[in-house]
This record gives C-alpha cells, sequence and structure tokens, in this order.
C-alpha cells in the first residue's frame, strides 16, 4: 500500500489565518514494505521535514491544542508547516516515531529551528518568556545564508 500524507503550510502572501492545502504529497514505503521497514523511511521523511522548515507542527485536526499552537504562529505572522496525522494514512506510525524521538506521543509536537519545543502550552510559555522568536529568527537567518550561497 502506498502511504502518502498531507501537509499543510502557511504561505507567504496569503495573510494570517489562511492555509494553502496539502501543497506537499509524499510517498513513504512501497507495496513490499512492512511496517518494521518502514519505519527507516518515515523517520527519514519526518527529519527531513523538521531540517528543511523553520516550525514544523505535527498535528490532528480536530486538536484544540493544535489549532491553539497554529494560532499562535499566525498571530506573530510566522509561516508553518503543519503534518496533520489525522489526514496521513501512515499518522499513527508517525505518531509512535516522534514519541520515541521526543518523549511524549499527545498533539500538538512543536519543532522550531530544528529543535522540538514542546506542545502548545510550551510553545504559549517560550513566546510569554520572549524565548521563541529568536528560535525563529534563528532559523530564518541560516535560511537566508543558505540561499545566498
Amino acid at each position: 500500500m502506498a502511504l502518502q500524507g498531507a501537509l499543510r503550510r502557511m504561505v507567504p502572501g496569503l495573510g494570517c489565518g489562511q492555509v494553502a492545502q496539502s501543497v506537499s504529497r509524499f510517498r513513504m514505503g512501497n507495496d513490499q514494505t512492512t511496517v518494521g521497514l518502514s519505519n527507516d523511511a518515515t523517520v527519514n521523511q519526518i527529519q527531513e521535514i523538521i531540517s528543511d522548515n523553520c516550525v514544523v507542527i505535527f498535528s490532528k485536526t480536530t486538536c484544540s491544542y493544535c489549532r491553539m499552537a497554529k494560532k499562535l504562529f499566525e498571530s506573530i505572522n510566522v509561516n508553518y508547516t503543519a503534518v496533520e496525522l489525522d489526514m496521513n494514512t501512515n499518522g499513527s506510525q508517525i505518531q509512535d516515531i516522534l514519541e520515541q524521538m521526543t518523549g511524549g506521543r499527545t498533539v500538538p509536537r512543536v519543532f522550531v529551528n530544528g529543535s522540538f519545543v514542546g506542545g502548545a502550552t510550551d510553545t504559549q510559555r517560550l513566546h510569554e518568556e520572549g524565548k521563541l522568536l529568536p528560535l525563529i529568527h534563528q532559523c530564518q537567518v541560516k535560511s537566508e545564508t543558505r540561499s545566498a550561497t
């Protein structure tokens, strides 16, 4: 079975609160892949998403805490990539891997500048303490430096 997932990404120019649906679809594994064997491919895909995007939210569309995390980034006009686990055919497997990576299974799982920062309340606390925007700025500077080379 082909394993595909949907990403939601805040897109510059659309304005705060508007989201482009399904900007990317990705294939993980193939018809012959078992769960154990596809784990490496899924881990690699997760790591790639985290490293290629300044802000990543592993989320579920029905989760109020996930909406809270997304609204926080929207309120400070920061683009993010959301991986909607409940819209992804291997969302449960991704959630299992995230648990191994972060020590928690709940959503959202928020990553900024390649590092896990926590859930919605952890992210909100970082923002209130003035620590979130500097992390985002570091990532944006790193991205601009890569673009210039």
